[in-house]
């Protein structure tokens, strides 16, 4: 029949440097990291009004919310009404971030009016309100 080699005593084991595909996902973390936009949730849930349509809000913006019951929230502490434009001021850093007020719909009409003022107070250009999605035709 047909004559047969053998390796005696050669047995090569196939290996994989996985070096190259580690950095490559580590590099690819860096990236995603560094290139994402966070934005701080005010740290309390509103039930936002309904709209048909409603602007895309901007990655970088500082968020203010207002309960049912009329309490101010900014960066998850609960504040005075008196503290909203110092702390939008700081908040800001000199840059022109937009503003979001996030209002419950049960909320005062004088309570969102007077948060708007002050952020129109502490310089802030863009202010605008964050409504739920709603598709009523």
């Amino acid at each position: 029949m047909g004559a047969e080699v053998h390796n005696q005593g050669r047995h090569e084991s196939a290996r994989i440097d996985m070096t190259p595909m580690v950095d490559c996902v580590l590099v690819l973390v860096i990236f995603l990291v560094v290139s994402s936009a966070f934005v701080q949730d005010p740290g309390v849930e509103v039930q936002k009004p309904d709209v048909r349509a409603s602007e895309v809000a901007e990655r970088n913006a500082l968020l203010i919310a207002i309960t049912a019951d009329n309490r101010i929230y900014f960066d998850g502490q609960e504040v005075r009404i008196e503290q909203v434009s110092p702390l939008v001021q700081k908040a800001a850093f000199g840059q022109e971030l937009p503003l979001i007020i996030r209002a419950d719909k049960a909320c005062s009409h004088g309570v969102f009016s007077a948060v708007y003022t002050e952020a129109k107070r502490a310089g802030v250009a863009h202010v605008q309100f964050a409504t739920a999605f709603s598709d009523v035709h």
